[in-house]
């Protein structure tokens, strides 16, 4: 099959591209190479993946509306896989326009691209952090998610709004899938595992907000990538709606339109990562205990039940291994070019 894959430089879109390249997929992948975190761990990403043949790289915004065109006419694509944003929950506090430009301008330029070409199936990028308020749990796709607490979860929201009023009048298959922090190897610089790791082999301290008693649906990246992946084959119909007692499904009575969570609805408590972390680098961390974040919730925690009744597939990988695997590739691929102690 041939795919455009948005955000391919970035963590999970560098995942999802290797893995179908690997299947024997065509895939055009379009990044903005963006300076949020360390770009030379983005051009490494996108080096790996230009090894292939199967492999075609654009490098454009996603505002440019131009440039998504030409990566469209180079992919021809069945299937269409945003996964580009300006990510980050905290960093929104800081520079909300790039969520504007990003989530919602470059969203709707994605939109207007899938309206004019119609592919197959348009698959959009969502997050956990929609639910907000939320102190239902787990969290459902069908539960309210209109409280969000930050500007990047009002982008996401509305992403899917957009989508929905697309999927209804263009009638393009559209699914919106949930991401719950999801870590691993080639992970973002930004995000706690990398930065406690890092942290421990530097001997700097590492911030724990909350007290370490938020807790997170932690979903391992390979995880993610078969849930994406199994998905791209699922595009909502009326004939694959499922039944009631296997799960409460999110499609539209009105478009051809769907909302899943891709965590696997196993949460750990804060301090229960760190102390998993310590154990996989071998060494204690030095804690600096603080007040929860502007923005932070509590809590996430993942209802895995629609997406196993769509796919056969719940995410399985426990954090004691995910957590080994990523230690085990920042001491091959990275520690050694950052580590000061």
């Amino acid at each position: 099959m041939r795919y455009l894959i948005t955000g391919t430089a970035g963590f999970i879109g560098f995942h999802v591209a290797k893995r179908l390249i690997d299947e024997g997929h065509f895939v055009v992948g379009f990044d903005g190479m963006t300076p949020y975190y360390d770009v030379t761990l983005k051009e490494r990403r996108h080096a790996i993946l230009q090894r292939s043949n199967g492999f075609k790289a654009v490098t454009a915004m996603l505002e440019d509306r131009a440039a998504l065109d030409r990566a469209a006419e180079l992919a021809e694509p069945e299937v269409i896989i945003h996964l580009a944003a300006q990510a980050g929950v905290r960093y929104s506090l800081e520079n909300p326009k790039a969520y504007v430009d990003a989530n919602l301008v470059g969203s709707w330029n994605m939109l207007e691209l899938a309206k004019a070409i119609a592919p197959k199936h348009l698959m959009l990028a969502s997050t956990s952090s929609i639910y907000g308020a939320n102190e239902k749990i787990p969290f459902a796709e069908a539960d309210r998610a209109d409280e969000p607490m930050t500007l990047y979860a009002a982008t996401k929201k509305s992403m899917e709004l957009m989508a929905h009023s697309y999927a209804h009048l263009y009638k393009v298959p559209t699914t919106s899938f949930r991401f719950f922090t999801v870590y691993g190897p080639w992970g973002r610089p930004d995000m706690a595992l990398f930065k406690f790791v890092d942290a421990i082999h530097n001997g700097r301290p590492i911030d724990i907000y909350g007290e370490g008693r938020m807790s997170r649906d932690f979903t391992y990246i390979d995880d993610l990538v078969e849930s994406i992946v199994r998905l791209s084959h699922v595009p909502p119909s009326e004939e694959n709606r499922v039944a009631p007692e296997k799960a409460t499904d999110t499609l539209s009575r009105h478009a051809p339109f769907r909302v899943v969570n891709t965590g696997g609805g196993q949460p750990v408590e804060l301090m229960t990562f760190v102390e998993t972390v310590e154990k996989a680098v071998g060494r204690p961390a030095i804690h600096n205990m603080l007040p929860m974040q502007q923005g932070d919730v509590p809590r996430t925690f993942a209802s895995p039940d629609l997406l196993e009744a769509l796919t056969g597939f719940k995410p399985s990988v426990s954090v004691e291994e995910g957590v080994a695997r990523f230690v085990e590739w920042y001491d091959q691929n990275y520690r050694r070019a950052h580590t000061t102690v």
